[in-house]
């Protein structure tokens, strides 16, 4: 990417980001050391749009995506800009484009926000709803003791057969029908994919995904806190290497429990919602969530 230490006359105005340029869009991950690899930018090309900002070599140097879910809501995410082309405005002019085609569209905007995002965000009409933390551990240290349920809960890999269920399931504690993402993120980490039954009523469930420098695990979401615990040991039993997990701040038994194990927290955020005091989902059942970029 070329370096252009001062404003480019000819930034081109924002467009799709083309398949062709994701080498672009990654290599504005590893600057910003996030944790998307190509897999991630392909959902947004499939689900939904990500805006790009072009010098005048045709090189991505910024970008915004939007994630499209069934129902009333749009996530934005993937707010990226190269260190060159930082403090031009152009992270607020794509926000300010993501915000507007979405209103026009009826959709409510909602984002995840770092602490420095949430000024900015809080600027564009953005509310507080709900934080969450991002917890990581270089390795999982196992303690040796598996945790118990009731009797009658079985926590169990989760197959073809369980799978509209589970997308039922979670559509009503997300919100939103978000099956086509949860497709797509099934299969990146199988050995992290497991589900809680009681009979054929389903009580939980959890997957992964892989990352540049760690596994994410979530969606973690569950009827009570012991469940989430269960489905969560046996995730991590079969992850390797550095993990990452984003766990809501009301989850305060969860985020001890990762803490006895290694874990630390990293940072914070905020989920936001625009220009609406309207909830959606289930916060109680939401333990992680799918990341701040998938909401």
């Amino acid at each position: 990417m070329s370096a252009m230490v001062h404003s480019d006359p000819e930034l081109l105005h924002e467009s799709a980001l083309q398949e062709t340029e994701l080498g672009d869009a990654e290599t504005l991950v590893r600057e910003a050391g996030w944790n998307q690899v190509a897999d991630d930018w392909r959902i947004f090309l499939e689900l939904g749009m990500v805006y790009a900002v072009r010098n005048s070599a045709r090189r991505v140097v910024a970008t915004a995506a939007v994630l499209l879910y069934s129902g009333r809501f749009a996530w934005i995410s993937m707010v990226l800009v190269a260190s060159d082309y930082r403090r031009q405005g152009l992270a607020t002019r794509l926000l300010r484009r993501c915000v507007s085609d979405l209103v026009a569209r009826g959709l409510v905007p909602v984002v995840d926000a770092t602490p420095a995002g949430r000024t900015v965000y809080t600027g564009l009409g953005f509310q507080d709803r709900w934080g969450f933390q991002r917890y990581s551990a270089p390795f999982v240290r196992p303690d040796g003791v598996a945790l118990s349920t009731s009797g009658d809960v079985l926590i169990r890999p989760i197959n073809d057969d369980d799978w509209s269920l589970l997308c039922r399931y979670d559509a009503h504690a997300f919100g939103a029908d978000r099956s086509t993402l949860l497709t797509r993120l099934r299969g990146r980490a199988s050995g992290a994919e497991f589900a809680a039954w009681r009979g054929r009523r389903i009580l939980g469930f959890v997957l992964g995904r892989n990352g540049r420098s760690a596994m994410q695990l979530g969606p973690l979401t569950a009827d009570e806190h012991t469940t989430a615990l269960a489905l969560l040991e046996r995730a991590l039993a079969g992850t390797h290497g550095p993990i990452y997990i984003d766990v809501a701040d009301s989850k305060s038994a969860l985020r001890r429990w990762l803490q006895d194990r290694g874990f630390a927290p990293q940072r914070p955020f905020m989920r936001m919602v625009h220009g609406s005091v309207v909830e959606f989902g289930d916060v109680a059942r939401t333990m992680a969530v799918a990341g701040p970029e998938l909401g």
